[in-house]
């Protein structure tokens, strides 16, 4: 029997070369059969250079071509040119991938980018509101159909490949990457999920589990990540340490990677976080034991940004052991943004060597392989104009709208035995609109938004300000009064019927957004004084999580968590004027003090501002 079966898959190569079509080229032959056979006539270096990832601020078609390089990446910011059109972004993908395509075996490159609320490095995309806000919703379907948003704005700027979802579990709201956390709950968490099938495709029926799924040219690779614990460090601090024993660590952080593989993720990323001490990208337990053997996961295992220098202290000392412990724990395309030479030379001499067996290089490989056939870039390898229209259209922008709604959540409406001041009235004689993040598009956005780190200001992108919603909203012989800091003698004279405060976070990401007080950027809580000490006022936080609110909270009539809303302000306004109710839910506990940290619901020490769960609802206005 095993000789008959050998001498089928033989007589099959011959008959597909016979024709002059490589098995490895020929769509109709079995994927596994593609796979085996190109990978039998890689060269060690070919291999080698499948598993590295460059940033496209260095990278040549040349570079692409000499060292068959498997993908190139836009870090975050990292754009054609300022300002890059669809046509930009697509010229800069083909001109590269021109150059993979011309090595010895043609094998396309995948591009990747962080597209992590919306196409967010790219000028005029629609940005939704980051995951901290999505978890508010509780609405896994409406995530599903911003996944496919997403999908098609990032198609149309010829990328296939994008750096979420992050779901990971924000234990401690002191970390800067909280706002990419659905929530401190590991059943949203793993709900959410549902946006890798907006992402990918839906999952065809009786598909193996763990075999990664692209269903066509309208949708992107996704990315789990990072993979595992990164939401649980101490104090918060990003990058540090998860101290939590086995059972903690899968039943918190590990359930949104069941279900991501589940539903045909693609990749997962490492975090650079530790367990117990041990680097992550390190833990060959944890990812090839664990999530390639007990998972099943066949996708491929990619490293975070550098994230192998950083097993060593300080980052890229002792290099050459840190890529051997990075692949040896199963790491498969290593995010080597800027030195793939030195990347390929050490791995090469760890294999000849035979440090690295070629068993683990051939797993990478056929892992990275897989993902791309699935994909259809063998195919189609080249990107178009097909879907050049999607970049920020109304139909998403109106999506994005319905979500900023449904993720706000009304934390007070009235003072004890007061009226509720919300839903506010549209027809007022005057009202007042304060605070830093009123009118201003990039605090509204937060990081991950055109840069790394986020920005200040209105002429970064498109989109609608809180400001610009609100007088939209209510009716033109409504006058508008804004002053970003007023005194309150100002609020005082002006005899307004309301004032409408808008503050919170500036914009951050990663490390730089750890924080261990958690306070309302100044002058923030000077206005809130100032103004709600001397009118009804409603108070909106934009921010990427709980932030300090006890000292003001007796000021003030009505406050709503308006987290990171994105570029889609309208949202904020068609819920304040009553055309749609309030209907989100904390997605995590919001603290009295930091001194409290960390807390979650379920602790024995809990005792919140307002506990998980919580939001207050309004109906509509008559």
């Amino acid at each position: 029997m095993a000789s008959l079966v050998l001498f089928c898959i033989l007589f099959c190569c011959l008959s597909a070369e016979a024709t002059g079509v490589l098995t490895y080229r020929n769509p109709d032959e079995p994927m596994n059969m593609r796979i085996r056979d190109l990978m039998k006539r890689m060269t060690l270096a070919e291999k080698i250079g499948q598993m590295a990832q460059l940033d496209h601020d260095v990278v040549t078609p040349e570079i692409m071509r000499d060292y068959s390089i498997g993908s190139v990446l836009s870090g975050g910011g990292h754009v054609p040119s300022p300002k890059a059109t669809p046509q930009d972004w697509v010229e800069l993908v083909n001109n590269l991938q021109t150059g993979s395509l011309s090595s010895r075996l043609g094998i396309p490159m995948i591009y990747g980018i962080d597209a992590v609320h919306g196409h967010n490095n790219v000028y005029k995309a629609t940005l939704f509101p980051h995951n901290v806000g999505l978890g508010a919703t509780r609405d896994p379907a409406l995530v599903k159909k911003i996944g496919a948003a997403t999908a098609l704005e990032v198609r149309a700027t010829g990328i296939n490949y994008a750096f979420a979802p992050c779901i990971a579990v924000c234990r401690d709201p002191r970390w800067g990457r909280c706002y990419e956390s659905y929530s401190e709950d590991p059943n949203i968490v793993k709900e959410m999920t549902e946006i890798i099938p907006g992402l990918q495709g839906d999952l065809p029926l009786n598909s193996p589990r763990g075999v990664p799924y692209v269903g066509g040219r309208d949708k992107v690779a996704a990315c789990a990540k990072h993979f595992v614990g990164d939401g649980g460090t101490t104090r918060g601090i990003n990058e540090n340490n998860t101290v939590i024993d086995r059972h903690g660590l899968l039943s918190i952080h590990m359930p949104g990677y069941y279900h991501a593989i589940i539903k045909g993720v693609s990749t997962i990323m490492v975090s650079y976080s530790s367990w117990n001490g041990e680097k992550m990208h390190a833990n060959r337990e944890l990812v090839t034991n664990f999530l390639k053997n007990r998972l099943k996961f066949r996708g491929f295992v990619i490293s975070d940004w550098q994230g192998i220098d950083r097993i060593k202290t300080p980052a890229h000392s002792n290099y050459s052991d840190a890529i051997l412990q990075g692949i040896h724990a199963g790491i498969d395309m290593v995010m080597v943004p800027y030195n793939h030479t030195e990347f390929i030379d050490i791995v090469t001499d760890l294999v000849e060597k035979k440090v690295i067996p070629m068993s683990r290089i051939d797993d990478a490989v056929r892992r990275i392989l897989r993902v791309k056939f699935t994909m259809g870039l063998f195919e189609n390898p080249m990107a178009d104009l097909t879907y050049v229209d999607q970049l920020g259209s109304q139909a998403h922008r109106d999506l994005a709208r319905e979500a900023v709604r449904k993720s706000l959540v009304l934390l007070k409406n009235g003072q004890n035995a007061d009226a509720p001041l919300l839903p506010l009235p549209k027809t007022a004689s005057r009202i007042l609109v304060a605070g830093t993040h009123a009118n201003n598009l990039g605090y509204q956005c937060g990081g991950w938004t055109m840069t790394w780190q986020g920005l200040s200001g209105n002429n970064h992108t498109y989109g609608t300000t809180i400001l610009n919603a609100i007088s939209t909203a209510v009716d033109p012989s409504t006058e508008i009064v804004y002053s970003e800091n007023p005194t309150s003698e100002f609020v005082k004279s002006n005899k307004f019927d309301y004032a409408i405060v808008v503050v919170g976070e500036l914009p951050y990401a990663e490390t730089k957004g750890d924080s261990l007080n958690l306070t309302i950027m100044e002058p923030g809580p000077n206005t809130i004084s100032n103004v709600c000490g001397s009118v009804k006022c409603v108070v909106i936080t934009v921010s990427g999580r709980p932030v300090v609110m006890e000292p003001y909270l007796s000021q003030i009539d009505a406050l709503v968590a308006a987290w990171l809303p994105g570029t889609e302000g309208q949202g904020v306004a068609d819920v304040l004027f009553g055309d749609y109710g309030f209907t989100g839910k904390l997605p995590r506990t919001w603290f009295k003090t930091v001194d409290q940290l960390p807390m979650n619901v379920g602790d024995a020490h809990y005792d919140p501002l307002f506990p998980f769960g919580f939001g207050l609802t309004t109906d509509r206005a008559c």
